[in-house]
């Protein structure tokens, strides 16, 4: 039987995806360290701060930079590889990373010789694994008959997926909930194919989920949840625990939160007769590695064999303490009502014959497609949850990007899905704030409560126009600047008198965000905007950057990015730019008309 057409374009694109990596993430003769480290992939030198045996028995390495840089790129999970010259590089994952300081796991028995050496570094690496398994999905959907008949629905050109109204009259826990959370609600709780929750910028979509899946619970369902992004699993997790729900966080985590540690597999194998064996093991492990260790870098044949010998014995003996560790995993499954996950953590965790009766994926505007068929498998219903309005899925290769790539899973399911269920009403900020994106992107649909109207000036453009501040190329020639800008931004923040804890600064450019870095008070909050969605502050200040003669924006066109970081603020939202270029593109012009209706357009020379 011949594939289905999209699945061959998928796998094209997966292909696409990885060969981009390959080629970005090269060190070699035309890749050199200082590129790598000025495009953001590689950072050098770092210094170990503590060295211990984690997760299964692997090393893990605590590190911190000697100066702080853009580490946006080092996401928890990135798969990574720590390197020094003249030695093999080894292979591994972020477990954390905020800027000065992280955290990795290496695979491999033991550490390098060579770890605590000056000069070692990490970069990113392609992520085969997680390639693999999408690949994989996909060439066994169409042995799954429910799942490629969503599949072909979700790529054809009829509507499916009816919403019928629920029967039941629902006792809701949470009574604070509005009519249009409590709708949402109601449809999880009838949904019996795919349902969509349509959630904006502070509509509590994740308050309406925690509902939803409390009511499956009683009605005796057993719940998968899953997102692209560690963080939104964990805010879901958090409201379980709250409402004292039986959850299993799985995947291979270090850094979790002390109020999530206990519903892990680890937390919760601390009392555990599996544990004693395994520190029994590890115990073991770690004399091997001793004896192993006495064989430096430079041995006789006899030595190597003797050495490889120990290392092997090491990998045995991992193997045995994952083998305890599944079976201890395979007992909480049974007793857990809700398990939570990445789409990766949750195929490590799940066996294919285990099933699920929903499966929730939250924030699946920015989870690629492939990596959704990965665990649609594992339950009978879907419930997709997010904004494709916001930020899609980050795509490193432009040609996989042109031929959509980047369309969300949500996105997609949009097109043809009937069953969508919005959420009305946002709560995150002042209503001049939210106006604009809801007359932009939500059709005037998303409103305002009386509590958060207005009670003075919420929202300021200051227009460079005229002023001569340029935009400039950064030193890696790549991401632009804008020091004209940042100049601007420190007038603001001194004659507006605003609080320095209170203000997050953003800026689409890289560029602009580390120079930032060096020009504000240390105790701002800022990033990018990529890295701030989902998050918020009482004050946003955002810097556009671009100013030129020929009006280019360049990604400034992707509306989507603007949308999240007009709607970041809860009470003052200042954005700096030049009208001149940006004036010219038809989003950013009605904005401009926006804020002088307002009354609220200043030029910049008025802070001179």
């Amino acid at each position: 039987m011949e594939q289905h057409p999209h699945i061959i374009h998928l796998l094209k694109c997966i292909d696409l995806e990885i060969k981009e990596q390959e080629g970005k993430y090269k060190l070699d003769q035309q890749h050199s360290l200082k590129l790598l480290k000025s495009i953001g992939v590689a950072l050098h030198p770092i210094a170990v701060t503590r060295k211990s045996f984690g997760y299964a028995d692997y090393p893990e390495i605590s590190f911190r930079l000697p100066f702080p840089c853009d580490t946006s790129n080092f996401r928890d999970g990135s798969a990574i590889e720590c390197f020094i010259e003249n030695e093999e590089s080894v292979k591994g994952i972020i477990l954390s990373c905020d800027g000065s300081k992280g955290e990795f796991r290496l695979f491999a028995p033991d550490f390098p010789d060579w770890i605590e050496d000056k000069g070692i570094g990490i970069k990113l690496a392609p992520d085969h694994r997680t390639s693999e398994i999408m690949q994989k999905s996909l060439e066994e959907l169409e042995n799954n008959k429910t799942v490629f008949n969503l599949f072909k629905q979700v790529h054809g050109t009829q509507a499916f997926g009816e919403q019928f109204p629920t029967k039941e009259k629902l006792t809701f826990r949470n009574t604070n909930l509005n009519e249009s959370q409590q709708r949402a609600v109601e449809a999880i709780y009838s949904n019996d194919y795919l349902s969509i929750v349509h959630g904006p910028p502070g509509t509590g979509k994740t308050t309406t989920l925690i509902e939803g899946i409390i009511q499956l619970i009683e009605k005796g369902e057993k719940i998968i949840v899953s997102s692209p992004s560690n963080t939104a699993v964990d805010n879901i997790a958090k409201g379980l625990i709250k409402q004292q729900i039986n959850i299993l966080r799985v995947g291979n985590l270090s850094k979790v939160d002390s109020e999530i540690f206990p519903f892990t597999s680890e937390g919760k194998m601390i009392e555990s007769k599996q544990q004693k064996e395994i520190k029994n093991l590890k115990i073991r492990a770690e004399e091997l590695r001793k004896m192993a260790n006495q064989y430096k870098r430079r041995f006789g044949k006899d030595e190597r064999e003797q050495r490889n010998l120990l290392i092997r014995e090491v990998k045995n003996i991992r193997k045995e303490i994952r083998d305890l560790r599944n079976y201890f995993e395979d007992q909480l499954f049974e007793k857990a009502q809700v398990i939570l996950g990445t789409p990766i953590g949750l195929n490590d965790f799940i066996h294919h014959n285990q099933q699920f009766d929903t499966l929730i994926i939250d924030e699946a505007g920015q989870c690629i497609e492939p990596l959704a068929w990965c665990i649609f498998p594992y339950a009978k219903k879907w419930v997709l949850a997010g904004d494709h309005l916001q930020l899609p899925p980050t795509i490193l290769s432009n040609e996989a990007k042109r031929i959509g790539f980047n369309i969300s899973i949500l996105e997609q399911c949009f097109k043809n899905c009937q069953a969508i269920h919005f959420l009305n009403t946002q709560y995150r900020m002042r209503k001049s704030i939210a106006d604009f994106s809801s007359g932009y992107f939500y059709k005037n649909e998303l409103t305002t409560p009386e509590h958060l109207y207005d009670n003075g000036v919420h929202i300021t453009f200051f227009d460079t126009a005229g002023t001569g501040f340029e935009e400039e190329a950064g030193k890696d020639g790549m991401s632009l600047m804008n020091e004209g800008e940042l100049s601007i931004v420190q007038k603001i923040i001194e004659q507006e008198k605003l609080n320095h804890k209170s203000i997050g600064f953003i800026s689409p450019y890289s560029g602009q965000v580390e120079l930032a870095k060096s020009y504000l008070p240390k105790e701002m909050v800022i990033s990018t905007i990529d890295s701030f969605q989902g998050q918020e502050k009482e004050i946003i200040i955002l810097s556009l950057v671009r100013s030129n003669s020929e009006s280019i924006i360049g990604f400034l066109n992707d509306y989507r990015r603007m949308n999240v970081a007009l709607t970041r603020a809860k009470e003052q939202l200042f954005v700096v730019g030049d009208s001149s270029t940006i004036g010219t593109d038809n989003f950013y012009a009605k904005f401009l008309e926006y804020v002088e209706k307002l009354n609220t357009y200043r030029s910049a020379w008025e802070l001179e």
